[in-house]
């Protein structure tokens, strides 16, 4: 139920951000055969400037098992359906050079991410649904197309580093059938495009980030553990970049 959700959120997202490109390309488009000239002009020369990002997100795990689980003969599988979550952040730009720029984005990230334990007895599912509030900080590096009249395609790769601020929370920590490390090193990378307007620059993106380290805690007293050997994160980003 949850993955179907994840999808018609998704659909819906892709549906809207269609129009949001078609209105900021019409309006685009007007401005400049009114002003005969293009938007891009303006923010051609600054070396620096800072915008805020609102970004949907959607995150699993990477599973890997151990040899426990090949041993045991009551679960079947362990599966990592996606959850949704939002971020906020702010966006700190520095331009190289005419096609290359330096970006940092702090950003509060809010996710669901979850684990379902399917059993073979019953067809019993014990879920473990694990609500994070990430503190992230992005260090990425973007390359930029020639400008064609106010649009530029550009693609985005990098490094980001993340803590879970409410890892120590005394209701996840009781509640909690497995234990996972508050901080997270990723590789992220994606795509989007630039649109120029009079006093801000537009930018829808998207990324994919994959976690590089290993976030389960291993525990013998956790049973749910102990088939697992170890867990990295997944993350899926649209983000909306307001800029100028």
């Amino acid at each position: 139920m949850h993955t179907i959700k994840s999808r018609n959120l998704l659909h819906l997202c892709g549906r809207k951000i269609a129009l949001l490109l078609f209105v900021a390309l019409f309006a685009t488009q007007a401005n400049a055969q009114i002003k005969g000239t293009y938007n891009y002009l303006d923010f051609a020369n600054k070396p620096y400037y800072f915008g805020i990002t609102l970004s949907y997100n959607t995150s699993d795990f990477r599973i890997s098992q151990s040899g426990n689980f090949i041993l045991n003969d009551s679960l079947r599988q362990v599966l990592s359906p996606r959850g949704p979550g939002f971020n906020l952040g702010i966006v700190g730009n520095l331009k190289v050079g005419k096609y290359f720029d330096f970006r940092l984005l702090p950003t509060l990230s809010f996710s669901d991410r979850r684990l379902e334990y399917d059993f073979v007895q019953g067809g019993r599912v014990n879920k473990e649904q694990i609500e994070a509030v990430f503190v992230e900080a992005p260090f990425l590096v973007r390359y930029k197309s020639e400008p064609y009249k106010d649009l530029r395609v550009f693609v985005v790769a990098g490094v980001k580093y993340s803590y879970d601020v409410a890892s120590n929370s005394r209701t996840r920590q009781r509640d909690s059938l497995i234990k996972i490390s508050p901080s997270d090193f990723s590789v992220e990378y994606g795509a989007g495009v630039q649109i120029f307007f009079p006093y801000f620059i537009f930018s829808p993106e998207f990324k994919v980030s994959h976690g590089m380290s290993n976030i389960l805690i291993y525990d013998n007293n956790l049973i749910y553990t102990s088939v697992l050997d170890k867990l990295f994160s997944r993350t899926f980003t649209i983000s909306f970049h307001f800029e100028g």
